[in-house]
């Protein structure tokens, strides 16, 4: 068998941990499927005195130059996190020729043009398949199965925190406030949420998508994101009553301006039809559905986070560049990615059905004034409901003269939607701001 590949990997958190795992449990059947043995060269921490199973001490260290200039390393595999330090040691690591397997879609989603030029320029390969879905092989579908192919269009459960929640909140009829309390005692939200519940970690995800799907440059300030906190138990109750799930989605497609095509990305609550895939993909699991030009739709589910789960996918990647390094065609995984800016489509322009909450005092001509305001931003009403009065309250957050309306509309855009939704949100009947979800078909 040929000489061993030597990898370094930079960080050894959960992930990493994972990782060393898997190489130390499964190495015999790796060095086949590659050709020759995984050898762990050195393991990059910030803490020297923490335990680490199936890593040997003396590999351990937190000196970064002692990684990045060894010369036996072939491969460094990066799960530290982070967009510093993390991305100037891959782009050494990449201009010394070495490759790279990352998880890290922050750092993807903010320099992957830069990383993918030191990639090609060195004849190295950038591999990141653990950086969207954990487990999912989205990478892999996008960039290998549907090369012959064109993605039209895109939506993906990407976020397990969001999803999680959102399912106990339908299932329990419990506040956000309660379900994220209980997410992060369980592990599956961090003690500061913000990144997973506003909606910014899968921002960085869907542009790491459109790198492969649709060949585009964005960055994640790009991307119009919102997050989940304005769901509340009624929102969900009144989506299965239209016959909807509420599913936190990143979202991309295809569309057309006046100046040709157009790419329209976005990551939202929305209200998925409950016969669709999405509907059903529950709990902490991610789920990412395609639809191509000739391979038509493909739904891709399973789980997202965890150290076994994105480990797998990591150790796939290092399989994948440690057999091109055996072969002496490094560079050949990530030659192909032909990327570059393309034009986003205008945010507010883009039209939708719309789901509307808005709750409201219980007097007469409320809704005459609500329909009048939406007829004004040319927005038109397709069902109406509405809850609460007459002493049956909406929640326990309602008094007996609150009234929750529940609409869906008919398509219209939503710079319009929002138009009629600031005019009626200063209405003086109105107790809180208004929710606006989209209905992607």
């Amino acid at each position: 068998m040929s000489k061993p590949i030597r990898f370094a990997l930079l960080g050894c958190g959960t992930v990493g941990g994972g990782v060393a795992e898997l190489v130390a449990r499964d190495g015999t059947y790796l060095a086949r499927r590659i050709g020759a043995p995984l050898e762990l060269a050195h393991v990059l921490v910030r803490d020297l005195g923490k335990v680490r199973r199936d890593v040997p001490a003396s590999l351990v260290t937190t000196d970064a130059e002692r990684v990045l200039s060894d010369p036996s390393v072939d491969v460094v595999v990066e799960v530290m996190g982070g967009e510093e330090p993390a991305g100037s040691y891959l782009e050494r690591a990449l201009r010394a020729g070495k490759s790279v397997v990352t998880a890290n879609k922050a750092l993807l989603a903010v320099r992957a043009p830069s990383l993918l030029a030191a990639a090609n320029e060195h004849h190295a390969d950038l591999a990141f398949e653990a950086s969207v879905g954990g487990a999912i092989p989205i990478v892999r579908a996008l960039r290998d199965h549907l090369v012959s192919d064109w993605v039209r269009s895109l939506r993906g459960i990407v976020n397990g925190t969001c999803n999680y929640i959102l399912t106990r909140m339908r299932d329990e009829g419990a506040s956000f406030t309660e379900v994220l309390r209980a997410a992060q005692e369980l592990g599956y939200a961090e003690a500061e949420p913000s990144l997973d519940v506003d909606g910014h970690d899968a921002a960085h995800k869907l542009c790491v998508l459109a790198l492969l799907a649709f060949g585009a440059v964005v960055r994640p300030d790009e991307v119009p994101t919102e997050g989940i906190r304005a769901i509340e138990p009624i929102d969900l109750r009144f989506a299965a009553r239209f016959g909807y799930a509420i599913k936190h989605l990143a979202v991309g497609r295809e569309t057309r301006g006046e100046g040709g095509p157009l790419l329209d990305l976005r990551v939202h609550p929305a209200l998925v039809p409950a016969r669709a895939p999405l509907a059903s993909v529950d709990g902490v699991l991610n789920a990412i559905a395609l639809e191509a030009e000739g391979a038509g739709a493909q739904v891709l589910v399973g789980r997202g986070a965890g150290a076994l789960p994105t480990a797998v996918s990591v150790v796939a990647d290092l399989v994948d560049v440690a057999r091109a390094r055996r072969a002496g065609v490094s560079g050949l995984l990530t030659e192909g990615l032909d990327v570059a800016r393309r034009p986003l489509a205008p945010a507010r322009a883009q039209e939708a059905i719309w789901y509307l909450r808005m709750r409201v005092l219980d007097r007469p001509g409320v809704l005459a004034q609500i329909a009048g305001a939406l007829g004004q931003s040319s927005v038109s009403i397709e069902q109406m409901v509405q809850e609460g009065g007459s002493g049956r309250r909406a929640s326990d957050s309602d008094d007996d003269e609150t009234r929750v309306i529940v609409m869906l509309t008919h398509s219209a855009s939503e710079r319009d939607v929002r138009a009629a939704l600031t005019v009626i949100d200063a209405l003086a009947f109105v107790r809180a701001p208004s929710l606006a979800l989209r209905v992607e078909q």
